[in-house]
């Protein structure tokens, strides 16, 4: 949740916030009435429990009559004290309920708009042009043996698959070779739960306007992951750190992809499962920037290691999701559909999340103080696209880039069954 604070002291820059989300500035005002009426009643409770405590000693000095009119008076005063405690206690439940409504504050440099408003940053690597007719990943991976799209649909239904042989090896090159690179950049490995508990899932921001994109066990009262961030996040919630951390978690991932029917529905680009290595820090609110340039320029060297070309994008305010303070995407060349498409992002969500799952850490006056948190994708199913799309050749087989050999076992080009 956003700092009530920042809302007291300057409730324009959360307006500014919600214009350039395409949200409600409303809730704006409202949250400000509710904080008023809640510290109000919090000064009226704290008056009247004084006032009780006064007339506390005074009942037990008094005797005959005095005594007894004391008694009367506190039990009045004991009504008032419950009835300023149950007021108290609904304005600050009223305040959390329109605190989770607000999502981050947008950073002031992101782009305004909707999901087409992204800002380029940067291309690195130029488009292959083909002396042949590229055939898309599906295409490639079924001729490959890699891919089976009709026996997953036969077993787990639309947008579910199975790798098999080189499709199979090429994902565990790509996690193993990112959880080698995380490792090597002082990331501590994880092999996170895939499913958590409601108020982790809140914690994160994930149960706000996505929540139909989330896999929900009623039974359990358990949520799939649709990313190791989750879980992460939540690993230390109520905890003060000592110190800032990193770790890379390893998970299949769940979603639901409601809402995107129709969309991608050929091969393994939109699915309902894959896996995923993420990238995922703890650090003090006044490095998260900082933190945030790092993260990008680990997945771009992850990038570097597939050799395909790629772009990277600052995500329009509007398409942000809700813990975001920034978020940039890094997006890969496919030949066959001639555009980029999105393989890792890294968002910025400053104390966002921290706050709501209150992760802390001791400044250097020993004060607890809320984190920052920020996450970024290393490696997910859907590079098997770019890869298989760019680096095949004329007679359907396709070149391993160079840095994922070592994890292949050597293998160098995937030949056609």
């Amino acid at each position: 949740m956003i700092d009530l604070k920042v809302l007291r002291e300057n409730p324009e820059i959360v307006r500014a916030s919600q214009r350039a989300r395409g949200e409600d500035e409303a809730v704006v005002d409202s949250l400000l009435s509710a904080d008023e009426r809640r510290r109000s009643a919090i000064s009226r409770a704290d008056t009247l429990r004084a006032e009780q405590k006064v007339l506390g000693k005074e009942v037990g000095k008094a005797k005959g009559d005095d005594r007894a009119a004391l008694l009367v008076k506190a039990k009045d005063l004991a009504a008032e004290v419950k009835a300023a405690e149950a007021e108290q206690n609904a304005t600050a439940e009223e305040v959390n309920e329109l605190l989770a409504r607000i999502p981050n504050l947008v950073h002031p440099d992101a782009p305004v708009g909707g999901e087409d408003d992204f800002r380029v940053v940067k291309h690195v690597g130029e488009p292959r042009q083909f002396d042949f007719e590229p055939l898309d990943h599906l295409d490639l991976g079924t001729r490959l043996g890699a891919i089976d799209m009709e026996r997953g649909a036969k077993v787990g239904g639309s947008r579910f698959y199975f790798l098999r042989g080189v499709g199979a090896q090429l994902e565990l090159a790509l996690l193993n070779m990112a959880a080698a690179q995380a490792t090597a950049n002082g990331f501590e490995l994880m092999i996170t739960p895939t499913l958590v508990r409601p108020e982790i899932m809140a914690g994160t921001g994930f149960l706000g306007a996505h929540s139909s994109e989330i896999y929900h066990l009623p039974n359990d009262d358990l949520y799939l992951v649709g990313t190791s961030e989750v879980p992460l996040a939540g690993y230390h919630a109520d905890e003060i750190l000592d110190g800032e951390r990193r770790y890379a978690g390893w998970s299949s991932c769940y979603r639901r992809e409601a809402g995107s029917y129709g969309k991608d529905t050929r091969g393994i680009i939109r699915v309902h499962q894959f896996n995923k290595v993420e990238m995922f820090s703890y650090v003090r609110p006044e490095d998260a920037e900082a933190e945030h340039a790092r993260l990008l320029g680990w997945e771009e060297e992850m990038l570097a290691k597939i050799e395909v070309p790629y772009r990277v994008i600052d995500t329009a305010t509007g398409d942000l999701g809700t813990s975001a303070h920034r978020k940039f995407d890094c997006e890969a060349w496919v030949p066959t559909q001639q555009k980029y498409r999105e393989l890792t992002s890294t968002s910025n969500c400053t104390t966002f999340q921290a706050r709501r799952l209150n992760v802390r850490y001791r400044d250097e006056n020993g004060k607890s103080q809320i984190a920052a948190t920020l996450n970024g994708t290393l490696a997910t199913t859907r590079w098997i696209v770019a890869i298989l799309e760019n680096h095949q050749q004329a007679d359907g087989s396709v070149v391993v880039p160079e840095a994922m050999r070592p994890f292949m076992g050597g293998l160098e080009v995937l030949q056609p069954r």
